[in-house]
């Protein structure tokens, strides 16, 4: 009988002792900056409150600590679709106003790997600006550190809460440098190729309820307008030299002009 206590004794403290090793990792290093923090290309800045109570309508399977809202929408219970969330909100340009709708779909990723700091999230935005147009932001995300800094604190709290100010990106991906994939769909965003960064401020969570205050921020860079800043077009009319390299360039311009 000794023995057996000694046992699951060891057993629960190796698994406490990896639970911290997990959750405290020295090796994981944090979400770094957003190339887009520094880009000197415009950009188009979105806000919208990341509290499902100050959205149209949120969505998840029902379990889990956001509650869903309004209190009787429909939840995503079956199984295809349980670990999916769906939200519909308002975005707000940087002076505050609104400036369009936004809906996003999140769903858990297979990659998910909390031994590499991980807890990963696939979700797409499709965000419509009145007299803009529409664009789509393909993204994955990253809420490890949410969990870690806001979740976790959150659970051990003798209030079951949390409160503060935590701040980062969530975007990771797909792009090589961290960032979302921006397809534009109508209007000035038509057939527009760009980059996008999503990023999210939490003050107060609560264990019965998930967030309570917080903001989250689309940020897109746009392409640039002026075909000289283009270096494609450069290259391509240099490519159009090298094919004929005998061809006068005011010669061509006067023989089209006869």
């Amino acid at each position: 009988m000794k023995f057996i206590l000694t046992l699951i004794l060891g057993l629960l403290v190796g698994a406490l002792i990896f639970a911290a090793g997990v959750v405290y990792n020295p090796f994981l290093s944090k979400q770094n900056l957003s190339p887009l923090a520094v880009t000197d290309a415009q950009t188009v800045t979105l806000l919208f409150s990341a509290a499902a109570t100050d959205s149209i309508v949120y969505t998840n399977d029902g379990e889990s600590s956001d509650t869903p809202f309004p209190e009787k929408v429909l939840q995503l219970w079956e199984r295809p679709i349980r670990q999916t969330q769906a939200l519909a909100t308002v975005l707000r340009d940087g002076r505050n106003q609104p400036a369009g709708l936004g809906i996003k779909f999140s769903s858990a990723s297979e990659e998910t790997n909390p031994l590499a700091g991980r807890a990963l999230m696939n979700s797409v935005w499709y965000a419509y600006l009145p007299g803009r147009g529409g664009m789509f932001i393909e993204q994955s995300e990253n809420y490890w550190e949410y969990m870690r800094e806001v979740v976790l604190p959150g659970y051990r709290s003798s209030a079951s809460a949390w409160t503060g100010t935590w701040l980062a990106n969530t975007t990771v991906g797909p792009g090589a440098l961290g960032t979302a994939i921006v397809t534009g769909g109508s209007g000035e965003f038509a057939g527009s190729k760009m980059l996008g960064v999503e990023s999210l401020s939490v003050k107060a969570w609560r264990v019965d309820g998930g967030i309570l205050a917080a903001d989250g921020r689309l940020i897109v860079e746009l392409p640039s307008s002026d075909p000289l800043a283009d270096p494609s077009a450069d290259i391509a009319a240099t490519e159009d030299l090298q094919q004929d390299p005998q061809q006068d360039p005011q010669q061509e311009l006067a023989e089209s002009a006869l």
